[in-house]
């Protein structure tokens, strides 16, 4: 039996995988942590029989398939609906933000581009949805 993936990173930009995964490590939870490079790999990853993330952290602005592509696949399988997905993404714009909301994300992040408040907020996504979040039983 794998490993159970506790988090799907939906990011395409190396350096900020890497930030990512440093903030998460600070509270020992990047060891549970699966990457997924774009859109597409992110749906055969959630599609393809293997366990459920606890959450997803969710770019935008993606290759192959975009962020919201991934959010509608999700948010429209029976499978998948219960996952919460965080947008964590650099667009302030209005319409991408309602667009998720209405997509269902369960909350929206830009990401800070000062490392010290990048860190602190994944740190906190981190804690709050892998520890301090109950989610409904199956």
């Amino acid at each position: 039996m794998s490993e159970a993936v506790e988090v799907l990173l939906v990011e395409d930009d190396p350096a900020d995988v890497e930030l990512t995964l440093r903030a998460l490590n600070r509270h020992n939870l990047a060891n549970r942590v699966r990457t997924a490079r774009d859109g597409a790999e992110a749906i055969e990853y959630l599609f393809g029989g293997g366990p459920p993330p606890k959450v997803v952290l969710l770019d935008l602005k993606l290759p192959k398939v975009n962020g919201l592509e991934v959010l509608r696949h999700l948010k429209a399988d029976a499978r998948t609906h219960r996952i919460p997905v965080v947008m964590l993404t650099s667009s302030r714009e209005a319409p991408d933000i309602e667009e998720a909301y209405k997509l269902g994300a369960n909350s929206y992040i830009v990401k800070p581009v000062e490392f010290e408040a990048f860190v602190k907020a994944v740190s906190d996504l981190g804690l709050y949805w892998l520890l301090l979040n109950e989610p409904p039983t199956h």
